[in-house]
This record gives C-alpha cells, structure tokens and sequence, in this order.
C-alpha cells in the first residue's frame, strides 16, 4: 500500500525498510504493537505500530498474489511474497485480536557455495564433497529443525545440477530457487471449501513418475509422499533429494518411518527400513551452534542393513565450532571419484 506520495506503508512498508537490515531471516507480526524480527537465532521486538486495517489490507493481498483465498472459511495463507519470501497468515478468530504474520525471508544474496565461502560454517574441503555428492547423483536428505535454512541448503546443493539434466521439483510453496533449462515446477494445492482443482505432494509425486524425470525434488517431505519418493529413488531417479524435519540423523530415520507409514500400507517395519536404506545414501544435518548460527553439524551415510536395522556411518561430526572429519571413508567412495571429482585420497 502506498500513501500519496507514493511511499510504501503499512506491513509493506515496513518490508521495505528491514531490507536495509542485514541478518533478518524471521519477520512475525503477532499483533498491530506487537513486532519482532529474528536475527543471529534470537528475537528481537521493533519499535514499529501498525494498525489492525494494515494487517487485514495487507493478508488481502498476499492472498490475491497467491491466488488463495483467504476468509472465515479459509483461514490459512500458506504462500509466497514477491521477493520470494515465504508467508504464513492465520486469520481471526483463530488468531486473537488480527491476523498472525509470520515471514521467512528470502535470502536474495546466497546464490551458490562459491559466491558464499564459509556458509552453514563450510570449509573449502567440504564443499568439494557435497559438491560431488550432487556430481555423483547420490540420493540426498537434508534434516533439520524449524527456521535452521534446510531450504536454502538444497538449493545451494541444486545449483551444482547439470544443465542437461531433467528436473523436476514438488513443493506445497514455492521456495526453491532453481536455474535450469530442462525444469517443471509442481506447486501442491489444497481448497479448504472444496473449490477448484485439488492435488496434493503425494499425488504430484505420483505423476512426476510419468514424465521421465532424472531427479526429483521434495521441498519438504512431511507426509506419506515418503512412500512415492523413496519409490523414485529405487528405481532409476538417482540423485534425488528433499527435507525432513528433524533434529539429528537418528532422528531423520525414525521420522522416515514415520512418515513411510502414513502412506497408509501395512508393511513390516524391518521392510520400511531396508527400503530407506536402499533408497537414501546421505543425510546432512543442519542445527544452530551456541551462537544462533545455522551450521552443518553432521553428513552421514547410510550403508545397509544389519538384521532389522539400519547401518549408518558418520563422515563428519561438528565439534570445537567446526566440522571435523570421523576417520571413516565414504561407502560410496568409487561414485564419488568417477563422477564427482573427489580425489581417492580425500578421506587420508
């Protein structure tokens, strides 16, 4: 919204200043005095007032950008801003007072690992492994918590895809940012009053198999979607790759399970397991060290089954504010020398 001198106001323009700020990845408006923004894992509540008219003005409009609607009988934005930032409005009565703002900022500066030495706290070497990882057409899971940048780092790992490949990504929102010719982008849509076209992940899934994908991509993997793409994975889409909420490795796997389950097949928990660990090869883990930052705290393979469960190693483990390597040599040390580059010795 613009006053007549055409400056921006309202929630907009408050957008429009904290671009100036540098560190703001959470903007959340839980009421018109009631501000804050997210900057090194901490919260910190601006000095700003809005008005309740500039919050219901400004849902409005996200929800005509999105094309959602956006009323009593369907209470959730779940979208995008035009910078490509992703929004979440929940709208009275659910939320007390005015509509619930939360905003996670797009980082337009963190184009690939190269433009942003030292990201999620990388040293040179072990972005030459993930970067080969993606070369050597291994199946990837990115795991983390809320808010820790799972999104962005799939999107760094996507910027090393071959341009001759085709790609296909799947997303309830659209957050991925992917630079190839060979590309479709599939965009889940759900109508809380029934009104329009209907597809979910899973059901997007389903259909990218028809149309002769070489990867496949999962924004966030958090239904029973798990089922389709661990499918893809085992049959002829390597290189695939998507997020899991979770907190650690150990966790990821249960969460897999989990999630493998709700596709609704009553299966054998020792089959759901071998059928992850045949599918997945690496799982990197994302959490925020003791000062707030997101860094890298574990790359692990997974490398078969033994009896009911799944074997797994660590190639590196975070420790002393670093990433360090375990000792132990990549399971798929053959792959990633011929296809991604990686010297034999790297793990000496």
């Amino acid at each position: 919204m613009n006053d007549s001198t055409g400056q921006m106001t309202g929630v907009w323009g408050l957008l429009k200043d904290l671009e100036t700020k540098k560190g703001i990845t959470e903007v959340t408006i839980n009421s018109p005095k009631h501000i804050f923004v997210e900057r090194s894992g901490q919260f910190i509540q601006l000095n700003y007032a809005l008005t309740k008219n500039d919050i219901v003005q400004f849902a409005k409009e996200v929800a005509q950008f999105n094309r959602r609607p956006f009323d009593i009988k369907n209470p959730i934005i779940d979208g995008n801003l035009p910078d490509g930032s992703r929004i979440n409005i929940i709208n009275e009565p659910f939320a007390q007072g005015s509509p619930s703002v939360s905003i996670r900022k797009y980082l337009r500066q963190i184009k690939s690992f190269d433009s942003n030495p030292g990201i999620f706290g990388l040293e040179p070497h072990w972005v030459e492994l993930l970067k080969a990882m993606v070369s050597a057409r291994l199946n990837v899971i990115v795991s983390g918590g809320t808010g820790v940048g799972k999104t962005t780092l799939l999107n760094l790992l996507l910027k090393e895809i071959a341009a001759q490949e085709r790609v296909i990504t799947i997303e309830d929102t659209l957050e991925l940012q992917v630079e190839l010719p060979n590309l479709v982008r599939l965009e889940a849509r759900t109508f809380l009053n029934n009104e329009g076209a209907s597809l979910s992940i899973r059901d997007l899934v389903k259909n990218t198999l028809r149309m002769r994908p070489d990867r496949i991509i999962i924004g966030e993997t958090r239904g029973g979607e798990l089922f389709d793409l661990l499918q893809a994975m085992n049959t002829g889409h390597d290189g695939s790759m998507s997020s899991v909420h979770s907190n650690s490795p150990g966790e990821c796997l249960s969460r897999m399970e989990t999630l493998f389950l709700l596709a609704g097949y009553e299966i054998p928990v020792h089959v759901v397991r071998k059928m992850i660990s045949s599918a997945v090869d690496v799982i990197v883990q994302i959490s925020r060290n003791r000062e707030g930052e997101r860094v890298v705290t574990s790359i692990s393979e997974l490398t078969g089954m033994e009896g009911p469960n799944i074997l797994s190693q660590q190639l590196a483990v975070y420790e002393d504010d670093k990433l360090i390597k375990t000792g132990m040599a990549s399971h798929y040390m053959e792959k990633l020398h011929r296809y991604g580059g990686l010297p034999l010795n790297y793990f000496s």
